[in-house]
């Protein structure tokens, strides 16, 4: 499916835990954040700031403001987006760890993708 000239990409959760914290956040985050997901959807790596900032190793983040400030890490695979690590922001910056844990699942979706096109 296309919107204007643009494919609509598909959006992956990585593992369970992204559906998990996903489907605990409150119920007006929830709303705001499908809308950004739909943004997302729509418009892939051209969606920019406020909604998406790109990070470092091929990660971005995907920002949801509200009561609580939600972020989501997400990575590109040909026309597939898949979300790797989800949390709520606490600081002004995204915690070591919080990045760490989403550069983690990046590595084990690039091995996983290596393995199965060489196997």
């Amino acid at each position: 499916m296309t919107i204007g000239t643009l494919p609509l990409m598909k959006i992956h959760l990585f593992n369970e835990r992204m559906e998990i914290f996903l489907t605990t956040l409150e119920k007006p985050m929830i709303a705001k954040m499908l809308r950004t997901l739909d943004l997302l959807e729509m418009f892939g790596n051209k969606l920019g700031m406020p909604h998406s900032k790109s990070l470092q190793h091929g990660l971005f983040e995907l920002r949801i403001r509200g009561a609580q400030e939600v972020r989501v890490i997400y990575t590109f695979h040909k026309n597939t987006i898949v979300l790797l690590y989800g949390f709520v922001k606490k600081t002004n910056k995204i915690s070591k760890k919080d990045f760490e844990v989403a550069l983690k699942n990046k590595k084990r979706l690039d091995e996983s993708i290596t393995h199965t096109l060489y196997s």
